[in-house]
């Protein structure tokens, strides 16, 4: 899979951005992904990640990681015919301040609750969500899964 890092920040160490990478990898083979599957992870601060879960989900606080998917089919939606390119299944913004607060507040590693994020972002853009009960645990449930098999357990 091809993955695009941008760190807005400028605070992500790079043997962190290495771990992500094979994280993102290993977890999109366990999914069956597509080896030349694109996606781009973004970090951000709050005020950032803010203006977007405002402008976009409605939703005026900081958030700790926001998807937007390129695959999912949306109503009214014009369908692209053909697939000649690269599948591009979308980005993945994460607040490397939420990531911070969290893993204080969880009582783990920074490592750990970033992996966490780009998990759960990267099933969002598999088309998983947690709108109600079920869902929650069948995705949660894959996160936990994908994270200790990867070997950052909590």
């Amino acid at each position: 899979m091809y993955i695009d890092f941008h760190d807005q920040t400028n605070s992500v160490p790079s043997d962190y951005v290495d771990l992500l990478q094979r994280l993102l990898n290993f977890s999109a083979d366990r999914e069956g992904v597509p080896k030349e599957a694109e996606i781009s992870i973004n970090f951000v601060d709050n005020r950032e990640i803010q203006e977007l879960n405002r402008n976009y989900r409605q939703q005026d606080k900081p958030t700790d990681v926001i998807s937007f998917a390129l695959q999912e089919a949306v109503e009214g939606e014009m369908e692209i015919l053909g697939d000649d390119g690269p599948l591009a299944l979308g980005d993945i913004v994460i607040s490397v301040d939420k990531a911070k607060e969290q893993a204080d507040a969880y009582g783990h590693s920074l490592e750990r609750e970033y992996g966490f994020l780009v998990v759960h972002g990267l099933l969002h853009l598999l088309g998983y969500d947690h709108r109600n009960e079920e869902e929650e645990k069948a995705m949660f449930t894959k996160q936990d899964d994908l994270l200790d098999a990867f070997g950052l357990e909590r």
